[in-house]
């Protein structure tokens, strides 16, 4: 079951909302619908779902409705229609009760500009969550103390804000939301206000830290890099409708329609693309039960001059080439015995980065995953058709 569920989520501002529905079912702009009712579509018939421990970004531009989005999932906002389904349960008729428990129990949210306490210490700003919980002292000052170190901030946790930059002030911002230890962290514009480097930094943060606590994030942002670079999967959004939902790989290659396509159409394609996305299947030859003249009669029936030696579980072990094969026969020898090296790259390798890899090899590159068994292999015709495609895109933009 997915960490949380929406389902025709909709939120129309004003009073008129029956008349501004019936424009959104005629595909009547944001603007017209303002013009004739005096309603603004914040949100409209949203369905979607998150899973448990996924950064889950939401993106678009100003007024795209995202920021509406995620107020509505803790009810900062007040939905107009639909369901907000938390764990199995509908939170949306929730009373003021229950939905503080909530907000201090299972969401935290970041916020862009901070949101600290001047006059409180680092230490004291990380508790605050705690403190109004009614959380006795020595437990929430050992809570906090364990947030601030998970994010490199402990030494400076009796510092006040005004003597951190921005990008320290916006990690103590992050371990305050996460000493609540809460399921779902939600992230507005939460780097925005940084400048590139700090935001840049920050990114790999949270990214290293989610390694670590294994959040629910649903992490807003109007930056298709920031969305390609943190998201596991990404949902764009367009006048208050959802547009795509997909990975950036999915929504790169395959966009839902053209304002998507025109969205993404600047993206560096190798920084994106990955060894998953150009691979073929291998030809293999399995060194614990295959001989020479197995992978020779291989060979000649594939019209290949080589093959990936694999074991009997598939695991990756190296390159039987036609020459190492005809030795192996000649002198009597196992295929182990005359193997040799072959580069190898995870399936999320990016294409940019495998040029590097492949360009000094006298053999394709295996694609092998975390149990080290052979996915694929890449050869360098794939790499150099993937980076071409991706500067014959930016030719077109000129």
């Amino acid at each position: 079951m997915p960490k949380v569920q929406i389902k025709h989520l909709t939120k129309i501002f004003g009073k008129k909302q029956k008349a501004a529905l019936k424009m959104v079912k005629e595909n009547k702009s944001k603007n017209e619908i303002f013009e004739k009712t005096g309603a603004t579509v914040g949100v409209y018939d949203i369905n979607m779902d998150v899973n448990e421990g996924e950064i889950f970004v939401i993106m678009g531009l100003s007024g795209s409705g995202k920021s509406t989005l995620i107020r509505l999932l803790n009810r900062l906002i007040e939905p107009t229609s639909g369901q907000i389904i938390l764990d199995g349960k509908d939170i949306t008729h929730y009373n003021k009760k229950q939905l503080l428990d909530i907000r201090r129990k299972k969401m935290s949210m970041v916020f862009q500009n901070f949101a600290l306490f001047p006059h409180r210490t680092i230490l004291e700003n990380t508790e605050y969550g705690l403190e109004i919980q009614g959380v006795p002292a020595a437990e929430r000052r050992e809570r906090a103390e364990k947030a601030l170190a998970n994010s490199k901030l402990l030494s400076f946790k009796d510092q006040y804000p005004s003597q951190l930059s921005g990008g320290m002030q916006q990690r103590v911002g992050l371990s305050r939301a996460l000493t609540n230890d809460p399921d779902i962290l939600l992230m507005d514009e939460a780097f925005s206000a940084l400048d590139p480097l700090v935001r840049h930094e920050m990114q790999d943060e949270l990214l290293d830290l989610q390694q670590n606590v294994k959040k629910t994030i649903i992490f807003i942002t109007h930056d298709l890099n920031e969305a390609l670079r943190l998201g596991d999967r990404i949902a764009i959004m367009k006048d208050g409708q959802l547009q795509q939902i997909g990975t950036g790989e999915e929504i790169l290659t395959n966009p839902a329609n053209d304002y998507v396509e025109s969205f993404v159409e600047d993206v560096d394609r190798s920084k994106v693309l990955n060894a998953e996305s150009i691979m073929f299947p291998g030809l293999t030859v399995n060194i614990d039960s295959d001989g020479p003249n197995v992978a020779l009669h291989r060979m000649q029936e594939e019209e290949v001059s080589g093959l990936v030696a694999v074991d009997g579980q598939r695991k990756f072990a190296g390159y039987i080439t036609s020459d190492a094969a005809v030795k192996a026969r000649r002198e009597k020898l196992s295929l182990r015995d005359v193997m040799s090296d072959m580069p190898t790259v995870k399936p999320d390798t990016l294409v940019a980065d495998i040029m590097t890899i492949i360009y000094d090899a006298h053999t394709p590159v295996a694609v092998v995953d975390d149990d080290h068994k052979l996915r694929g292999i890449i050869i360098r015709g794939a790499v150099i058709e993937a980076l071409a495609q991706t500067e014959g895109d930016g030719q077109d933009n000129d």
